[in-house]
């Protein structure tokens, strides 16, 4: 006797542990992505700890964050806080000169309830350098929730105005200073009337510069104009925010600042599947294009071009199946590009899911389980880790995408894994760089194929009875 399958994606809550990182990890990437900021985390030695544990396998650079390490005077309210943090913003100021102090704070910081919102206005103009607060703290669900934070204070910096300045400096949208490198002016000009006529587009999530630049390309094919990005590679360089602009995300975390965009901001969102994977990111063109009234064109050959590409991956995973733990919201959208390559997806563990915000993202998934004709996935919000492993035990999927903690023993009871955290450090989105998701999701197999070529396999089964 066979079950009827669910027409429709079920939701179930579990209020199980976040077993992920916490999101004052932000700082490691956001910290390379804006280029004149510096990020002080108010909060304990244990903060410390982390951040410098964290750090050490994510930094290739100098790094331009610090510690405000919270001691024993401060907790019990015996030192002034505003004193305090002057004399770090002063030392920061004269040794690095940044254009923006983002202030992180922590768990601790809630718990004592500094008032980190009502000191920044007054230190800010007496340093005469912008503060941003964050609560970027332990207390949201997973460790991609920290950008979230960042950019939603962020968003409020956004000029509501374009600076009125000469002509020829006018050009200030460093994404137009990227893709006009180098070129003429009558080039530019030529590109320019290559627009459609529509109202002003800006983007938010954080990315590598090489993929902000491959989305604003595919854009620019359909004729779209970007605005500007949040974030920009310079505070100095925030995109302006007017009434009756159009923003969309390109990640599922952002929900926040998709939220802080239309209320405070009183744009509109664009409310399309994340450009992650091939069908992602022409379904997210395609959703702007309608927007905008704009007929796409290329699309459907693009995406057929990248597939093609693809397929030594494909074979590898084809008809496998992929349970996800839940670490860093990323999930919905790595199950739907894993069902389009030919896996079946039995659950989808996430940490926290915003229905509205993730709804395309979600019909995507549908849409595209029902038409490689496979289960639609079952979806756990906060999901109960005990029982996760138990029901991974009874699925034995082929593979298990989970956060560090649980790795190395599902490894070591012969279960396939791979770290979740590294598909929020790789690149991603976009056409091209759906072959760097197969790379990780398809090595441990390759691994283990390898393994077995080499009579491994049989030993390591045996280590692990003993």
């Amino acid at each position: 006797m066979t079950l009827a399958q669910p027409e429709a994606l079920t939701f179930e809550c579990e209020t199980g542990n976040y077993h992920t990182f916490c999101p004052i990890s932000c700082v490691a990437w956001l910290y390379q992505k804006i280029e004149d900021s510096f990020f002080l985390v108010i909060g304990t030695k244990t903060c410390g700890y982390f951040l410098q544990n964290a750090m050490g396998v994510m930094i290739f650079a100098e790094p331009r964050y610090a510690m405000a390490e919270l001691e024993e005077g401060d907790i019990s309210a015996q030192l002034n806080d505003y004193e305090e943090l002057k004399r770090l913003c002063v030392q920061i100021k004269r040794d690095r000169n940044p254009s923006v102090i983002v202030w992180i704070g922590t768990c601790t910081t809630e718990i004592i309830k500094m008032d980190l919102e009502g000191l920044a206005p007054k230190l800010e103009s007496e340093i005469g350098i912008p503060i941003v607060v964050a609560r970027a703290n332990g207390l949201d669900y997973a460790f991609t929730q920290g950008e979230d934070t960042v950019l939603a204070a962020m968003a409020t910096r956004c000029p509501d105005k374009a600076p009125v300045i000469e002509a020829e400096k006018n050009e200030r949208n460093a994404i137009s200073k990227l893709l006009n490198f180098g070129k003429k002016k009558e080039e530019v000009a030529d590109e320019e009337s290559e627009y459609v006529d529509h109202p002003p587009l800006v983007l938010f999530g954080s990315l590598p510069d090489p993929v902000v630049t491959q989305l604003t390309l595919e854009l620019k094919k359909q004729g779209i104009k970007v605005s500007g990005w949040l974030p920009a590679k310079r505070f100095t360089e925030l995109p302006v925010l007017e009434e009756g602009y159009y923003v969309a995300g390109v990640n599922p975390f952002l929900s926040r600042t998709a939220t802080t965009l239309m209320r405070r901001r009183k744009c509109k969102l664009i409310g399309a599947p994340f450009p992650i994977g091939p069908d992602g990111t022409r379904a997210w063109i395609e959703k702007i294009c309608s927007v905008f009234g704009i007929t796409p064109k290329g699309l459907e050959e693009r995406e057929a071009q990248i597939w093609e590409s693809l397929e030594d991956y494909i074979k590898l995973i084809r008809g496998k199946s992929v349970f996800f733990m839940g670490d860093n919201l990323l999930e919905v959208s790595l199950a739907r590009f894993l069902v389009r390559c030919g896996m079946t997806v039995p659950e989808i563990g996430i940490p926290y899911m915003d229905k509205r915000y993730q709804d395309a993202e979600l019909k995507l998934l549908e849409k595209t389980c029902k038409e490689m004709g496979v289960p639609l996935p079952r979806i756990v919000e906060k999901p109960d880790n005990y029982n996760q492993v138990q029901r991974i035990y009874d699925l034995k999927p082929d593979l298990v995408i989970t956060g560090m903690a649980h790795a190395n023993p599902l490894e070591a009871r012969g279960i396939n894994t791979k770290w979740s955290v590294e598909f929020t450090f790789a690149q991603i989105h976009g056409f091209t760089n759906a072959r760097d998701i197969l790379e990780l999701v398809t090595r441990p197999l390759r691994r283990n194929n390898s393994l077995k070529d080499l009579g491994w396999d049989k030993l390591v089964k045996e280590e692990a009875k003993i």
